[in-house]
């Protein structure tokens, strides 16, 4: 992974950048292209020929769909309900048979094999962009693209073609196929890009090793303030990680010409779980709404009908990041939580001190986080036990000071990172601006690059946590 990191900043990257300003307009396209199914086959040989196989697939029932979407609606929805059967059961086969079959093992005493196959990597986000791509070819939302070479950039394209964000099809498709580069929009592409890789490389995984240490501790060693300590490292690790990665396909995104949807948008500064889930992994969330939700009726169908819509949403999203039972477990936790708010307690939270609304965000999150990182639930409820004083641990000990002695600065940068400051900062320093524009932010920028360089060249441990959802 860490060389895998160098090559793409000092070779990889730089060389595309060349060969895509050097081609002509009609080139660039099949320079990404080509690009895109090289960076994937680096990391997945193999499955390469499987996301071209779900390119073909989408190219051929896009243009069924849309040649009998007017005509005969029967055969467009046949078209679509094959697309999805096909798309589910790819991602179905790789990602939940070795689930299905161990449940069926334990419910039914059978030793069946389990297939034990490697998850492609992306497969989850880029199986929802195809699966979204036939969904709005029939509801003619966009049309059948025509160029199978387009299609497949749009699938393969490798900026977020690994962890997202998911992106649609109706979001780029004019930039497909017209798109120009300003200095001004290529620089920004640069700043959004190195505050992800500073996320990722200096945060995400700086705090991610404390938690791994924190982790590795007996229970009878750890304390309540280390638990909680530990669970909201992994927290703010996992923060980090999937938002520094967005922000880095964000920002190439932006240098090639392609505005790509925003994931993240301060989600710890929530004051609900409702909000907390319009600020997290906002793509996934706007796919499923769209996708599900709004489809089984939403909110229009009563209140009953409202909350069994929660789950269902809820208890796939669970099961979209992860085939365990404790994935289900927190989406259903989230959909139970937010049900309680629309029942009724978002009007009780907005009576009470805001500091109060966060700090209830906060706790519920923290919980939920025991739910995600325990693949067993005995695990689960042991952690919170300890977190919530139930297991007999002290409230601290001399390990809990080390660690919030030695990290303090690190969970001082890790706030800042969270919360908008900077937006705060350039408002009240704005006479000052033309000095923090032209001295201060390209130093900032510099230093961000050159320390990030420096871990992945000194530092082993460089995890991607959500290349495995």
């Amino acid at each position: 992974m860490v060389f895998s990191s160098i090559l793409f900043l000092f070779f990889f990257l730089p060389t595309t950048l060349l060969l895509y300003f050097c081609g002509s307009r009609k080139m660039k396209n099949g320079i990404l292209l080509v690009v895109s199914l090289f960076f994937y086959a680096w990391g997945e040989p193999i499955y390469i020929f499987l996301m071209i196989f779900s390119a073909v697939i989408d190219y051929l029932h896009g243009l069924f769909i849309q040649k009998y979407r007017l005509t005969s609606p029967f055969k467009a929805k046949l078209g679509l309900l094959s697309s999805i059967i096909i798309n589910l059961g790819i991602l179905s086969f790789f990602k939940y048979a070795d689930f299905l079959i161990d449940n069926i093992n334990n419910l039914m005493g059978l030793k069946l094999n389990t297939l034990d196959l490697p998850l492609p990597i992306g497969l989850s986000f880029y199986t929802f962009q195809t699966m979204s791509y036939a969904i709005d070819v029939y509801r003619g939302k966009v049309k059948a693209q025509r160029n199978p070479f387009t299609l497949a950039l749009y699938i393969c394209l490798f900026p977020q073609l690994i962890a997202g964000p998911i992106v649609r099809y109706e979001i780029i498709e004019h930039e497909l196929k017209n798109r120009r580069v300003t200095l001004d929009q290529f620089s920004d592409g640069v700043r959004i890009f190195l505050i992800g890789l500073g996320k990722k490389v200096l945060l995400a995984n700086s705090i991610g090793f404390l938690w791994s240490e924190i982790q590795q501790q007996s229970p009878a060693e750890l304390s309540v303030l280390s638990a909680w300590m530990g669970i909201a490292a992994f927290g703010l690790q996992l923060f980090f990680d999937f938002s520094g990665y967005s922000d880095m396909a964000i920002g190439l995104g932006k240098m090639f010409g392609f505005s790509f949807p925003q994931n993240f948008n301060y989600p710890f500064v929530s004051r609900s779980i409702t909000e907390f889930w319009r600020r997290w992994h906002m793509t996934l969330g706007t796919w499923f709404r769209d996708y599900v939700y709004i489809p089984l009726g939403g909110s229009r169908k009563g209140k009953y009908r409202l909350y069994l819509n929660l789950f269902i949403v809820w208890g796939l999203t669970g099961l979209w990041h992860g085939a365990s039972w404790n994935f289900v477990a927190w989406g259903l936790y989230f959909g139970v939580v937010i049900a309680i708010e629309k029942a009724g307690l978002l009007v009780l939270l907005e009576k009470i001190h805001p500091i109060f609304q966060h700090i209830y965000a906060f706790v519920i999150v923290m919980i939920s986080w025991t739910l995600f990182v325990f693949e067993d639930l005995s695990m689960s409820l042991a952690y919170l036990k300890i977190m919530f004083g139930f297991s007999g641990q002290a409230l601290g000990n001399e390990r809990f000071m080390y660690d919030i002695y030695t990290n303090a600065i690190l969970f001082l940068l890790a706030f800042l990172g969270m919360i908008p400051i900077w937006k705060v900062l350039r408002t009240r320093l704005n006479r000052w601006h033309k000095i923090i524009d032209d001295i201060v932010i390209p130093i900032f920028y510099l230093v961000i690059l050159v320390l990030s360089t420096a871990y992945l060249v000194d530092d082993s441990y460089n995890p991607f946590l959500y290349f495995r959802f």
